[in-house]
């Protein structure tokens, strides 16, 4: 007989905590923030509520004196990521302030080939030292993901907060169509089970 009880994640079975960490102790990351994703063809489902949300935790974490990251992702020139053109510009919204950081990176994984490690260094986050690191931004199934996991192999203890993140449809393997809400939902679960805990909403973050 079975049950719809679920199994115990891997960050269970191996001991790590659940706990979220604290907005003024982390280092936060807004990984490609930009307008591709809000028009065109890589327009995401609920973009621009994700976008507030992103802009609410960008202002709390300014409040907290938390250092701040912007990732960026540079697709070339006539692509939508062409970060050159307003297509592929930071969002408004969370436009760097002077002293922030900005990453420029050209794969899913915001670590691979950029300066982020370099950057987190030098704010006294280095691999190894389990630094709470808050993420946020787009594609949850995609960088999102990738950069989660490349910051837990780095030994940091990432954190993801779901209400700033979006994605979008994708058809699946057998030919049906795969719903943004649902690949968001799995791409979520998915980080949970052992790379980083997640916050439902930006308030979940506590100061």
């Amino acid at each position: 007989m079975t049950t719809n009880q679920p199994s115990a994640t891997l960050r269970e079975v191996s001991g790590l905590d659940a706990r979220l960490p604290r907005l003024s102790e982390s280092v936060l990351i807004l990984i490609d923030v930009q307008n591709t994703y809000r028009t065109g063809v890589m327009a995401l489902e609920g973009a621009e509520e994700a976008v507030a949300a992103c802009a609410r935790l960008l202002e709390r974490a300014r409040a907290a004196g938390t250092p701040v990251i912007h990732v960026i992702h540079d697709g070339g020139e006539g692509s939508p990521y062409d970060i050159r053109e307003h297509i592929g510009a930071l969002s408004d919204e969370v436009a760097p302030r002077e002293g922030e950081a900005v990453v420029v990176k050209q794969f899913p994984n915001s670590f691979y080939r950029t300066e982020l490690e370099k950057t987190l260094t030098a704010l006294g986050a280095e691999p190894g030292s389990g630094k709470d690191l808050v993420l946020a931004g787009f594609m949850a199934h995609m960088c999102v993901t990738h950069t989660a996991q490349g910051a837990f192999n780095l030994g940091y203890r990432p954190a993801v907060v779901a209400e700033a993140t979006a994605t979008r449809s994708l058809p699946a393997p057998d030919g049906t169509v795969v719903a943004a809400s649902a690949l968001k939902t799995a791409a979520l679960t998915a980080i949970g089970d052992l790379f980083a805990p997640v916050a439902p909403t930006v308030d979940d973050i506590p100061a």
